[in-house]
């Protein structure tokens, strides 16, 4: 009996240890294999705690391909930039994002994914998110930037005095609350002695709800990781709540305004036998999807361009031109600028800019599950060998974003550094004296690659153009250094500031 017990406590006891990855080693073929010292957790503490100098030893350790060990999971990281169009090109029989994005909302959003989600999404997006419908949504930013930025511009010329805020917090607010205004609808009205009521009350309840969003936010990293302790898992919880009620299908019905976006998925998602309440939550899904990144980007972006006196002078001059060539003209007591999408396409320097801040901030990290053994080809003609079941991972911001090789001086902010002389979009960086395709990455690639991102562009530069014909705004102090970024986002999109920096900012007219 004894003789038994001890068996089974043997069987048992290889069997987790089986289970926790003890025994795996790595077979000929395959891409070195770094487990680390703890059973199960292996590398995760640590590439938690800075992701991007964990990948950077491991790179110096094993070379541009190697295999991991991650809280239960093998991901073999791919960091040769020549070598991505073989992950990005693999059929998703193979490599597949849906089961990875499909377990993260469900431990961040409490949201089960339908296999038809990936085609609601995307069909929905390429109709209402690019081409004509990117007009009637980049109209819809437009005014909801105003109602926020410029609802006071009438006052007389002594009132517009300096206003003093801190910057993050600022460029944050503004923008979530008029992208949310501008997928999830506003507050109707029937007259226009109404109208102005109709406004307050979209400013008030949007700023409602960022400062909810905001709590959400910051608990976010850890939710993702599953690590929140139990208070803080209640209060995210409470939150996820929280926001399914306020963008509720019910609630969406009774505002004027609603992106085609927003209805054409709810309404596909109905048809698919979708429950009401999961249709609900999916609403915060898509606000933290559309709005999580685009906030804090507003603020490097400024940020970058007052720290940089030479660029905030070379895209105001752009700016300026294209108001002027629109035949329009700001001044007190005029009509408020319309900022067309045809205007928007018209400021090479500024797109420059925007792709040289988010080449800095945006940090994402690209995951594939792989669903059956595959065999991965690099660009020198070297083949691995991948196991179902482990996952595959490519960290752009130090792979391409970060490589002096192929952005020389990278940590410095060059606002020209995707221009061409003749004033046209630089595409060619080399890399070993190869061609690189994929020369930043902050949208994804593939399949996976962020169907929301010309919106998102348009809305960093609409929030920009305004700034700078409407205000006057300069660091408090300007000799203050950039700010470091918070390790705890390496992963998640657009990185934000360890501290903010205070400015100030007042009207020009």
């Amino acid at each position: 009996r004894v003789f038994l017990l001890r068996i089974f406590t043997l069987v048992a006891l290889i069997g987790g240890l089986y289970a926790l990855g003890e025994f795996r080693r790595r077979r000929p073929g395959e891409p070195p294999l770094d487990k680390g010292l703890v059973p199960w957790l292996g590398h995760v503490l640590e590439f938690r705690r800075n992701t991007l100098t964990f990948l950077e030893r491991m790179k110096q350790k094993h070379g541009p391909v190697f295999t991991v060990q991650l809280a239960g999971f093998y991901f073999t990281f791919v960091q040769d930039p020549l070598s991505f169009g073989a992950l990005v090109k693999a059929s998703r029989e193979k490599l597949d994002f849906n089961k990875f994005a499909a377990h993260l909302v469900r431990r961040v959003f409490n949201y089960e994914a339908i296999e038809a989600d990936h085609n609601i999404l995307q069909i929905s997006s390429n109709k209402h998110l690019k081409g004509n419908g990117l007009e009637v949504m980049t109209q819809a930013m437009m005014s909801n930037l105003q109602n926020l930025m410029l609802y006071n511009v009438g006052l007389p010329a002594d009132k517009k005095t300096w206003m003093e805020e801190a910057l993050f917090a600022y460029c944050y607010n503004v923008v979530f609350r008029a992208g949310y205004l501008s997928l999830y609808g506003n507050e109707p009205f029937d007259s226009k002695s109404s109208e102005e009521t109709a406004r307050e009350k979209d400013r008030a309840e949007s700023e409602a709800l960022f400062y909810e969003f905001r709590k959400y936010d910051q608990l976010f990293p850890n939710l993702a990781y599953g690590v929140l302790p139990p208070g803080k898992k209640r209060e995210a919880d409470r939150l996820t709540d929280y926001f399914s009620n306020f963008l509720s299908v019910q609630k969406m019905k009774t505002r004027d305004n609603i992106s085609r976006w927003i209805w054409d998925v709810q309404q596909a998602q109905e048809e698919a036998g979708m429950k009401e309440s999961m249709i609900n939550r999916h609403m915060f899904v898509l606000l933290w999807a559309s709005q999580g990144n685009t906030g804090p980007s507003s603020f490097w972006l400024l940020l970058f361009l007052m720290k940089h006196p030479e660029a905030l002078k070379a895209v105001k001059e752009e700016i300026d031109k294209v108001v002027k060539e629109s035949g329009q003209e700001v001044q007190q007591g005029g009509p408020l600028l319309n900022l067309t999408r045809e205007m928007l396409m018209k400021t090479p320097i500024l797109d420059s800019a925007v792709e040289e801040t988010l080449r800095l901030t945006v940090a994402p990290l690209l995951t594939r599950a792989v669903l059956q053994d595959m065999t991965i080809k690099m660009a020198d003609g070297r083949q691995y060998f991948i196991r179902q079941g482990d996952r595959v991972a490519v960290f752009p911001y130090s792979a391409v974003h970060i490589d002096p090789e192929i952005h020389p001086d990278p940590h410095s902010f060059k606002y020209d550094r995707f221009l061409n002389p003749d004033r046209t979009k630089k595409t060619d960086f080399y890399k070993a004296g190869n061609k690189v395709k994929y020369y930043t990455m902050p949208w994804g690639a593939g399949v996976s690659m962020c169907p929301g991102r010309f919106f998102a562009t348009n809305e960093l530069k609409q929030f920009v153009f305004l700034m700078l014909v409407y205000f006057e705004f300069e660091l408090k102090n300007p000799d203050e250094n950039i700010p470091g970024i918070d390790f705890r986002r390496w992963g998640f999109g657009t990185m934000q500031p360890d501290r903010d920096v205070q400015f100030r900012y007042r009207l020009r007219h």
